[in-house]
């Protein structure tokens, strides 16, 4: 049963039957360590063909493939205009990640993708956005803004809320800057503050009680730890902005990424087709259930 999303999103961008089912080779062109075991992985395609006809929307994400070893979803953090590079920031956690972050520039990968829902671009048109994330979380948020910087006339206020353990955990510090010129209010708070930082000292969704929001054009996009989201969303809620106005990207053990194999099922939907971008509207009879 697929949930029908009230606010359409672009539809995956996935090949059909056998195929679906086929890595393609990558290249290692780049490894940038973002912070404590994380880092971001530049993928090109070894093929010309696959290379020039990939495309994704921002929010998707592809699957990771190391042969002998295993196969891992990982959300893309690059630009949707430039997916001749892929960029995928991997946070070294398990079995197949922790194999990457063996490789070097220049090894070979397997990727098959893109899968899942996405943020929903054209919706944001014209309304205030309030970017809501923790820790890595920032990497599926971090292609939409691109997205956001590039046409940036077309939305009215932007405000990033992001929060760390740390302040060496965050990432894309070094971009910081240019999101701020680019008209992004930033707003940044750690769980624990070292000697240099002079920054909030909190969790994410405290930053909500520093700033005001206009309920009627106001849109909520956040991602990271499920605790995380589910304050996100009572902060939104009570700030009167609508269900259906709240995304929530979604991590669940997606195996498949084609909702067969039921490992990522989440109520009546499967997260790595129905998602990983859903509203709360859609999963809130299911959303802090356990066993869901």
């Amino acid at each position: 049963m697929i949930i029908n999303n009230p606010i359409s999103s672009p539809t995956p961008t996935t090949t059909a039957g056998d195929e679906a089912y086929l890595p393609h080779p990558a290249k290692i062109v780049a490894i940038k360590e973002e912070a404590y075991a994380i880092n971001t992985y530049t993928l090109v395609f070894e093929d010309e063909t696959v290379r020039q006809q990939y495309r994704f929307a921002a929010g998707q994400f592809n699957m990771l493939y190391l042969p002998g070893i295993g196969e891992v979803a990982i959300s893309i953090s690059s630009d949707p205009a430039k997916p001749e590079q892929l960029g995928h920031t991997i946070r070294f956690a398990g079995n197949v990640t922790r194999a990457i972050g063996r490789l070097k520039v220049g090894d070979v990968i397997g990727l098959r993708g893109p899968y899942g829902s996405a943020w929903p671009l054209s919706r944001l048109y014209d309304e205030d956005l309030f970017l809501v994330t923790g820790g890595i979380g920032l990497a599926p948020l971090r292609p939409i803004i691109y997205s956001i910087m590039r046409d940036r006339r077309r939305f009215g206020r932007v405000v990033l809320l992001y929060g760390a353990r740390t302040p060496t955990d965050m990432l894309y510090t070094g971009e910081f800057e240019n999101w701020q010129e680019h008209d992004i209010q930033l707003h940044t708070t750690v769980d624990r503050a070292d000697a240099e930082w002079r920054g909030q000292v909190g969790v994410v969704p405290m930053l909500f009680y520093h700033l005001r929001l206009d309920p009627r054009k106001t849109i909520v996009l956040t991602c990271g730890p499920e605790i995380m989201i589910r304050f996100v969303v009572y902060e939104a809620l009570a700030r009167r902005v609508p269900k259906e106005k709240i995304f929530l990207s979604m991590e669940r053990n997606m195996k498949c990424a084609l909702g067969f194999c039921g490992h990522c099922q989440f109520g009546p939907s499967f997260i790595c087709k129905d998602g990983p971008v859903l509203t709360y509207a859609q999963v809130e009879p299911f959303f802090g259930v356990e066993d869901f």
